[in-house]
């Protein structure tokens, strides 16, 4: 149980690492979002790229950037 409980905590730090990372450098997690983008839709020969265009335009919709 305590196990569980230390990587619950570990994750914790790490996603509120990654808001304060994405808060103070906009710019770069749209550009993140937009090749990872491009790299899924890549891997999955476009199948899904309504759901990826959507996302990414969340996260740049959440980050202040607009599409490329």
């Amino acid at each position: 149980m305590l196990g569980i409980l230390g990587r619950l905590i570990a994750l914790a730090g790490v996603v509120e690492a990654a808001r304060r990372f994405a808060k103070n450098n906009p710019a770069a997690v749209g550009k993140i979002a937009d090749q990872a983008g491009r790299l899924v839709d890549q891997f999955t020969k476009g199948k899904f790229s309504d759901q990826i265009d959507g996302a990414v335009r969340k996260v740049q919709d959440a980050t202040g950037r607009d599409s490329a």
